[in-house]
């Protein structure tokens, strides 16, 4: 179970370390094979995530013999299952199309040996704990103490480590890097005091400041393809601005991202933080600016106050009003996650776990319940 912030290089982290393992065992893929066995089976939460995590793999695979394949809603199954049926080492999905895949016979798992849960805390959710259960119940799926199981995230909430347990060896390791569960100190956060009516507004203005002008939309009820062509064209620089929906707030690594703004502030603060953490990635410095109504985001206003504070920003006075006069407190009494987790939550109950010492002793901050099923 490894922690740590947003752009910090988690896909790197298990990528390079599996595929290395495998070229050193001379693993190579065979297209003779009818039903396809990968070593290696990566899980994540949304089609564009997954899709980058693929060509991160297909890049550092380059020139070898192993080869990744990925498979995810929204496009023929059937070009995927031929894409599959070339040889699979490395297979990357979407839980849904995963497990179709799967249960269409295309794909065995007896020969996995590594099972990689990206965003996990997002993986082991409401919307996909139970797809998760049964991606590891699958027939040939080698059990918890034969293969190894990878999980990470920048945020994990002690009731999803609770439950992560379940997928994990019992001596598993808790590894932690930076101030986690913490905003990214590269990001310059502002928030914006703005009532909802207000916020068109206030959004060209500050786009005016910013010298930008076309935009392009994701995520809003278009089909799979336009979604990708979107990404596209604001990866490329077509289009400097990006309307999304929460799906773009995972793991989506884009390079020269400047700002990121919250038009809408999310209801629970570890989805606030992977949001901003679009910006700031890789050692670079960004700019999050949060429009904060009053009548809908009082219920953040503690653990706002918390991340700034942090992460070293300033925190405004309005701000820590709202959060200390009682309209604020409601965060730190919801029951989907407690506290966030900065720490192992076994932590006195035995070793095995990892982390800096900046996190040792942060202080809790809490998180409501994330969103529907993106898939």
């Amino acid at each position: 179970m490894a922690c740590a912030q947003t752009g910090s290089g988690k896909t790197a982290a298990f990528l390079l370390p599996i595929l290395q393992q495998l070229m050193a065992d001379g693993v190579a893929a065979s297209r003779f094979s009818e039903i396809q066995e990968p070593e290696a089976v990566i899980v994540a939460p949304t089609r564009e995530l997954i899709n980058q995590i693929f060509l991160e793999a297909r890049k550092f695979a380059f020139g070898t013999c192993v080869r990744p394949v990925v498979v995810y809603g929204g496009v023929s199954t059937q070009h995927q299952i031929r894409e599959i049926s070339r040889g699979c080492n490395v297979l990357c999905g979407t839980p849904g199309r995963l497990l179709d895949v799967i249960e269409r016979g295309k794909v065995g798992l007896s020969k996995v040996r590594y099972l990689v849960l990206d965003e996990a805390d997002r993986m082991l959710d409401m919307g996909f704990e139970p797809d998760m259960r049964r991606l590891v119940a699958s027939p040939g799926m080698p059990s918890k103490e034969s293969r190894q199981t990878l999980m990470f995230s920048a945020t994990y909430p002690e009731d999803i480590q609770r439950m992560a347990a379940d997928f994990l060896k019992t001596d598993y390791l808790f590894l932690a890097v930076g101030v986690v569960g913490g905003a990214c100190s590269d990001v310059e956060q502002t928030l914006m005091q703005v009532t909802k009516f207000s916020k068109r507004e206030q959004l060209l203005d500050l786009l005016r400041t910013t010298g930008t002008s076309l935009a392009s939309s994701s995520n809003l009820d278009r089909e799979q393809r336009e979604r990708e062509l979107a990404l596209a064209d604001f990866r490329s620089g077509k289009c400097p601005i990006l309307v999304a929906t929460s799906v773009a707030a995972r793991g989506l690594d884009i390079p020269d991202v400047q700002h990121v703004v919250n038009f809408d502030l999310p209801n629970n603060i570890d989805e606030y933080v992977h949001r901003i953490g679009r910006t700031g990635r890789c050692g670079n410095t960004g700019r999050a600016v949060s429009f904060y109504d009053p009548d809908t985001d009082n219920q953040l206003a503690r653990a706002l106050v918390t991340i700034l504070s942090q992460a070293q920003q300033e925190v405004p006075s309005w701000l820590e009003e709202g959060a200390f006069s009682g309209h604020g407190s409601s965060s730190f009494s919801t029951p989907r996650h407690k506290t966030f987790a900065s720490t192992d939550s076994r932590k006195g109950q035995h070793p095995g776990s990892f982390q800096d010492n900046a996190v040792k002793n942060q202080p809790p901050a809490p998180a409501a319940a994330d969103e529907e099923d993106w898939e």
